[in-house]
């Protein structure tokens, strides 16, 4: 897991180590543009193993050995994590300092961005004659960092809350004339400034992920949330073995923006690829629908481990431990997709794979986070459960789990696409 987040520090890159490993598994790529295979379906009685990516998200599926009918049992889970990005016009000079203009996507934690080494990554929209192409671009260089105030110029010394306006621009260089960050950027990717004509660029941290702890108990890293469940959901994907549902892995996305985008959860991409894996092999609407009656999705996200310096903040009836288990998460008001019908499979799935399940109910007096779960439930009219992994530091720019969780995370994914 720690090679699949250092490989992915950005929702697009997640999607090419997710494509790469699909591809080496014997998958292939289809292009929404294209006409698709019968194979695609399964119905034909040939295997099919396809994927298709839409900018920073990915839907795979398997119907190599699933009967004729058979309805899905979906995995998804989300591409992107809260980070600074670059502003449409970054270059700025402060004081004689160099700065890069940036603004926090998502939720992120501001102050764990500061003072720390940073690189950047994204992509480019690049003019290719009468074309545009789309390039990654990464570049691991300490490039750039956002200083934290001194605490001397501080008004009470006990720090400052940094404002998403002024205080999270990062410095890069010295000189009254202010460099191009854009063309510093296009010549690391080999591209003249001039031909770039849009860019998504981001920040990330370039400490690498590492096993921590006295006895290797831990994962430190940067986007467990949601990279851990990516990773989880792929490796739980590539060893289902079903006959009797068609397993598929959603990742999207936006999810740290709410989803309402092209690709995001709360798009057609999903329920416009499982239709067409119906049509694909001569299926009808009502052959689509009636499939979707059947089938489920599990939303996985992380979870609030229980913080052993805060414990006040969490539920005391529900208390989360890391290498304990995936997390099963209700929310009544519907933050959470789960129910009664959708619990009870996660948690068969979960027996069925020898891992203990932990159930995580938020504090009544907190706001609760949300998932793709409940919109995906609503999307495409599938039965939801919400669930993850347990973790601290959630939105941090670098985030903590229990390494023995991974495998048993990924045990229970795997499962829930292969019910007995």
């Amino acid at each position: 897991m720690c090679e699949f987040i250092d490989a992915s520090p950005s929702p697009f890159h997640v999607c090419a180590t997710a494509a790469q490993r699909l591809r080496d598994a014997g998958f292939t790529e289809l292009a929404e543009t294209d006409s698709w295979p019968a194979t695609a379906s399964g119905e034909s009685g040939l295997s099919g193993r396809f994927f298709t990516v839409r900018a920073g998200s990915l839907v795979a599926w398997n119907t190599e050995r699933t009967e004729p009918a058979a309805p899905f049992r979906v995995v998804g889970g989300h591409t992107d994590s809260p980070n600074l990005r670059v502003k449409q016009h970054p270059d700025r000079v402060v004081a004689g300092w160099q700065v890069v203009a940036l603004q926090p996507y998502g939720g992120a934690w501001l102050n764990s961005w500061l003072d720390r080494d940073l690189g950047i990554s994204g992509r480019l929209s690049v003019r290719r004659g009468p074309t545009i192409e789309h390039l990654l671009v990464r570049i691991d260089d300490p490039i750039l960092r956002v200083p934290q105030l001194a605490i001397h110029l501080s008004e009470d010394r006990k720090g400052v809350s940094p404002d998403p306006q002024r205080h999270v621009n990062a410095v890069w260089g010295l000189g009254e004339r202010p460099g191009s960050f854009l063309r510093f950027v296009a010549e690391r990717a080999g591209v003249d400034e001039r031909d770039v004509l849009g860019f998504d660029l981001m920040t990330h941290d370039l400490t690498p992920s590492a096993v921590t702890g006295a006895d290797g108990e831990f994962v430190s890293a940067p986007r467990l949330d949601n990279q851990a469940t990516c990773y989880a959901g792929l490796e739980g994907f590539l060893a289902a073995d079903s006959v009797g549902h068609i397993p598929v892995l959603a990742l999207f996305d936006h999810e740290e923006v709410g989803s309402t985008s092209d690709h995001g959860a709360q798009s057609e991409l999903l329920p416009t690829v499982l239709e067409r894996i119906v049509l694909a092999a001569g299926g009808t609407r009502e052959d689509f629908l009636r499939r979707l009656a059947g089938s489920m999705v599990a939303s996985g996200d992380m979870a609030h481990a229980t913080h052993p310096n805060y414990p006040d903040r969490h539920e005391p009836g529900h208390l989360i431990a890391v290498n304990a288990g995936p997390v099963l998460k209700v929310q009544p008001n519907l933050r959470y997709a789960t129910d009664g019908r959708t619990a009870a499979a996660f948690a068969l799935a979960c027996d069925q794979a020898g891992v203990p399940l932990q159930r995580y109910e938020h504090r009544a007096d907190l706001p609760c986070g949300s998932t793709i779960g409940p919109m995906t439930s609503a999307r495409t009219g599938i039965p939801t459960v919400d669930v993850g992994a347990a973790q601290l530091a959630m939105h941090s720019a670098r985030e903590f789990m229990g390494a023995g969780d991974v495998a048993a995370y990924a045990a229970a994914l795997r499962a829930f696409l292969s019910p007995a």
